[in-house]
């Protein structure tokens, strides 16, 4: 079985690369969140005419959802000639902005030297296109396939994925017993196994002064001022603290592997005027913003308490210091069970279509695994598809062609699998 079906989808290499670039050529840009119904269309319309039922769930009243900007996603399903699980492959069609530096058309899906290239080759249109030849290479090859194959374009992963697979899992689209596995193809490379992701704390700390005239600070007190001691404890103390913090979690890559932060930004004082010219005031407030990413050793808790104690510190030393910490966004990190199903099964794939054994591998950012596991409480959730995670959201992003054709077979054998369609 086996050998056939990855004959024909070798076989189907060029539709497989046209396929990549077509949905390339579909500018999915997000923000705002470009011609996404363009693209959930072309996805749905291609698989309705291979047999599959299709869905176009929008997310309305989600975040950037308006009749200009529409959240639509598409949801393709096909059962099999006898009963067995539901196999999901789901891919996110929204793509980050272009930037500059690019020596090839971002949108034009040119291939050269073996590779498509183009926004969102990688990220992870390229996985898309691998997932969908795969299950079309399935009910070819084999009709009366035991299970239920289903496929999804979402919207809006690089902004918190809230239109996109967080709306589907509320509506009920990830919970059993409608599926029971789910393999999300994102460009960690293609002989690694992803199993899930750190956690996720953003917040914003504002501490305030008292506005002056700028030729008598004394007058005054500068929250920027208050603010560079949050920052003169952070560097004195808490990263080497963070740097103490490691995990048995398989991070990559390995600088991943401790507690991390990062200072997203910093606003203070009064904008600048006319031409330019600075405000000469004593700054009364000043905004940091942070992110926190967390080990699965951690406990949200612990990883608040943390910040609130340091501040409490400086409140206690530091005369005049005040402040105010708002929290922003959190996500707990996420662990598949190495024994689960849909990992031994892809694992074994990778070693058979490779040649190599598998890696197994968690995030160091969140990916929409984190909805379907925290809502719809599926835990048979992995990322595995083509593409190199460095090359993501970069200039001249592309995806090999051979690891299109490779990640191809492993989901498709995968699945059959997993759905007890036959030993593949």
């Amino acid at each position: 079985m086996r050998d056939a079906l990855f004959a024909r989808i070798e076989a189907k290499t060029a539709e497989l690369v046209e396929l990549t670039r077509d949905l390339i050529r579909i500018p999915t840009v997000n923000p705002p969140g470009d011609a996404y119904a363009d693209c959930a269309q072309f996805i749905g319309e291609r698989l309705r005419r291979r047999g599959f039922d299709v869905a176009y769930p929008r997310g309305e009243g989600t975040p950037g959802d308006s009749d200009r900007y529409p959240r639509t996603n598409v949801v393709a399903r096909r059962a099999g000639g006898r009963p067995g699980p539901c196999v999901h492959f789901n891919g996110h069609i929204d793509v980050v902005e272009v930037g500059d530096g690019w020596t090839t058309p971002p949108f034009g899906g040119e291939v050269k030297d073996g590779k498509v290239f183009g926004r969102g080759a990688c990220d992870m249109k390229g996985g898309i296109a691998a997932s969908i030849i795969a299950v079309e290479a399935i009910c070819e090859e084999f009709p009366e396939f035991a299970g239920v194959l289903e496929i999804s374009g979402t919207v809006d992963e690089e902004s918190g994925g809230y239109g996109g697979v967080a709306h589907l899992a509320r509506q009920g689209f990830f919970t059993r017993p409608r599926v029971d596995h789910v393999i999300i193809p994102e460009p960690l490379n293609v002989d690694r196994v992803c199993l899930g992701h750190r956690g996720v704390w953003w917040a914003e700390i504002e501490t305030y002064g008292r506005i002056a005239h700028g030729s008598m600070p004394f007058l005054g007190d500068s929250a920027i001022r208050h603010m560079a001691a949050v920052l003169e404890k952070f560097e004195r103390e808490f990263y080497p603290y963070l740097a103490t913090k490691r995990t048995t979690m398989p991070v990559a890559p390995d600088g991943a592997r401790q507690s991390t932060m990062n200072i997203n930004s910093i606003h203070g004082g009064l904008a600048e005027g006319f031409e330019g010219w600075p405000s000469a005031v004593v700054a009364d407030s000043c905004r940091m913003v942070i992110d926190r990413r967390y080990l699965i050793e951690e406990s949200y808790e612990e990883v608040r308490g943390e910040i609130v104690n340091l501040l409490e510190a400086l409140r206690r030393e530091r005369p005049g210091f005040r402040y105010d910490l708002r929290e922003l966004w959190t996500v707990p990190p996420t662990m598949t069970d190495r024994n689960a199903a849909v990992v031994r099964a892809v694992a074994a794939e990778i070693e058979r279509v490779l040649s190599r054994p598998a890696e197994f591998v968690i995030s160091p950012g969140t990916y929409d695994q984190k909805h379907i596991v925290r809502i719809a409480g599926l835990k048979e959730c992995i990322a595995y598809g083509p593409g190199i995670l460095d090359l993501a959201h970069q200039p001249d992003e592309y995806v090999a062609i051979e690891d299109l054709v490779a990640s191809a077979k492993v989901m498709a054998a995968s699945a059959l699998a997993l759905m007890g369609s036959g030993q593949a």
